[in-house]
């Protein structure tokens, strides 16, 4: 008796993936500034290949670096530790979170 072998590919759906141009319609954003973002690791594509996808999540992200150059005045550098903080703060509440349900 022979076994069967299958191959399993995770991948997401694509209707969760926008592409830059549908990202910069969806943000208001010119595309060249969210290249921008990209380079300067404010922003990252899930997918990097010929054309560069981007999860849905990112526009909350990007609503968030609008805010924080537009209100705050923080430039691209400022904009990068602000966005490290919080993305540290929400890692150390979901631990938080999952420690008291233990309990």
């Amino acid at each position: 008796m022979t076994e069967m072998q299958y191959q399993i590919t995770l991948c997401r759906a694509r209707s969760e993936q926008l592409t830059l141009d549908a990202l910069a319609v969806c943000t208001g954003l010119h595309p060249g500034l969210i290249e921008r973002f990209v380079e300067y690791g404010l922003l990252e594509p899930e997918c990097a290949s010929p054309q560069r996808l981007f999860s849905a999540s990112c526009i909350a992200r990007l609503r968030t670096i609008e805010r924080l150059r537009r209100d705050l005045g923080a430039n691209l550098a400022g904009v990068a530790i602000i966005l490290d903080l919080l993305d540290r703060m929400n890692a150390l509440q979901r631990e938080v979170e999952r420690l008291r349900s233990q309990f």
